[in-house]
């Protein structure tokens, strides 16, 4: 059980609290222990194992049903930013997953983190856009946002 890790936090891409997982030496020395995300896996863990397991399928269900509450919110709702343009209308930069968490939480006052926006490349043309949202337990739900140019103030 030399890499044998039980985890007493979900993490991503290696498991779910309570499960016993391989993980590489470096990792489970370099941050899984010392962030106290899980512990060395022995024998005699056996019954914490199956406490962590009840309070994991407890806590699934929990924000599951959060996930979906916000999915619930979220219909129907457009975000809305403006960006600077050049002279031919093209964007300086581009739109990425910080800039969209910045607007739920500006906007509809929702709090959630860049990891949680699925978009892969920042987008770089005006106009509405589709953004995939990753929510606890797998629920997924797209967003409206609306891209608009920013007015220039006229001199007099």
């Amino acid at each position: 059980m030399k890499n044998q890790i039980l985890l007493l936090e979900d993490i991503d891409g290696l498991g779910c609290k309570g499960e016993i997982v391989s993980a590489k030496p470096g990792f489970i020395r370099n941050f899984i222990l010392p962030q106290k995300k899980g512990v060395i896996a022995e024998k005699h863990l056996v019954r914490l194992q199956e406490k962590l397991k009840i309070e994991r399928s407890e806590q699934s269900i929990k924000d599951k049903k959060d996930s979906e509450a916000l999915v619930k919110q979220l219909a129907g709702k457009t975000l809305t930013t403006q960006v600077k343009v050049d002279a031919a209308g093209h964007m300086y930069g581009s739109v990425g997953a910080h800039e969209v968490v910045a607007l739920l939480q500006e906007q509809l006052n929702i709090q959630l983190d860049k990891r949680n926006v699925l978009l892969p490349k920042g987008i770089k043309k005006l106009g509405v856009h589709q953004v995939e949202l990753k929510l606890k337990e797998g629920v997924h739900t797209n967003i409206t946002l609306e891209i608009k140019a920013e007015e220039k103030e006229e001199v007099e």
